[in-house]
């Protein structure tokens, strides 16, 4: 299994959800980046659970970063962040036989790695590993934000019920990270908070999508054919848990229209090019075009569910029935918001990375650099 993404920055994440810690080592950072541990657990909090939405499941998440940083800054080496796991419950995994879950990964986990994986609350592919992610994107975002790039993120759907769009609140974009759910219209968050109550107490649960838009990226970043922005983006958000669908711009909907359409005319805008419209997502051939990145990201309802599901017993062969017990999410959309925003960060660094090179992220040297490029 390859748990390392990235080229100029490397991220690997270890560990399961209950092992004694979880964690991730960031290689590649440049030295003199300021950390922020106060920023770090801000970010971490606005993914841990904290009410009905969400699972019984309460972790502290008191991370530590044991090495690549001193004073306040990294030194250059790697960087470990490293969080324990203290709110386990493995017995509700660890009685009778094994009966795999439905549309989790217990099954072919079981057939990969022939038994001897840790099945305990999904073991090393549970959704408690998205805290490291979310503590390495807390350490990454200030340093592309110090070049002007800023991340948003919001609940675009959950359960059918649609938020406004971005394009109607760009006032208050940065009052997203300020809330526990994160929507544009508040009346649209409380519809969809109904309908996660709703689903739990039916013993379901819901699925929605995620919108993110990226300002401030400059053109040039990705290549062509095998690296490009849309593929290393979607390599990563599809091993983000619960991830079934990512579309770029306008997405499947570009299948339905003529080019005349789906093409995005390029203009000149205070001596800089743009494109009247955005229908691509800001990316051109695999590469960032300087319009706002826009992408979505389908997250499916939460398979661990209390209703009676039909299942089997993969070493008997037989059919059987199945009843969970313990603390699961009646939906993740909202909790994944933050893991999004992180993941997002930490291949846009990396890209930036591999063509300013690795000190570029520090104090935002990147946007002078792309400025004098003409591509910022």
């Amino acid at each position: 299994m390859n748990n390392t993404i990235g080229h100029a920055i490397a991220l690997t994440l270890f560990g399961e959800s209950h092992g004694e810690e979880i964690g991730a080592v960031i290689d590649g950072l440049a030295p003199g980046m300021p950390v922020d541990p106060d920023a770090v657990a801000a970010a971490l909090a606005r993914r841990r659970p904290k009410d009905a939405l969400s699972t019984g499941r309460r972790e502290p998440d008191l991370f530590r970063m044991v090495s690549g940083i001193k004073d306040g800054k990294t030194t250059g080496t790697p960087l470990a962040i490293l969080i324990p796991n203290t709110a386990a419950h493995s017995e509700d995994y660890e009685s009778g036989a094994f009966l795999p879950r439905p549309s989790h990964a217990d099954y072919a986990a079981f057939c990969k790695y022939h038994g001897y994986e840790d099945r305990r609350g999904g073991g090393h592919f549970s959704g408690r590993l998205t805290a490291p992610l979310v503590a390495a994107g807390a350490i990454l975002s200030p340093a592309l934000a110090a070049g002007g790039v800023k991340i948003y993120a919001h609940i675009a759907s959950l359960a059918g019920i649609e938020d406004d769009a971005f394009s109607e609140h760009t006032a208050v974009l940065d009052k997203l990270k300020d809330g526990d759910f994160p929507v544009l219209s508040e009346a649209a968050g409380e519809e969809m908070k109904e309908a996660i109550r709703a689903a739990a107490k039916d013993g379901d649960s819901v699925g929605g999508v995620v919108e993110v838009l990226v300002t401030g990226l400059p053109a040039g970043l990705g290549e062509p054919w095998f690296d490009t922005v849309e593929g290393e983006l979607s390599k990563i958000l599809f091993s983000v848990p619960a991830v079934k669908g990512v579309e770029f711009g306008d997405g499947f909907a570009l299948a339905g229209m003529r080019g005349s359409e789906a093409n995005d005319p390029f203009a000149v805008k205070d001596g800089k090019v743009v494109t009247l419209t955005n229908r691509n997502g800001g990316i051109n051939g695999g590469i960032t075009n300087g319009m706002p990145l826009c992408f979505s990201v389908a997250i499916k309802p939460t398979p661990s569910i209390f209703r009676e599901q039909k299942t089997v017993n993969p070493i008997a062969k037989t059919e059987e029935v199945l009843t969970l017990h313990g603390r699961h999410d009646p939906a993740i959309v909202h909790r994944a918001v933050p893991v999004i925003e992180a993941v997002c960060a930490i291949v846009l660094s990396d890209f930036i990375a591999r063509r300013y090179g690795t000190d570029a992220l520090a104090g935002g040297r990147f946007a002078q650099m792309a400025k004098s490029e003409g591509c910022l």
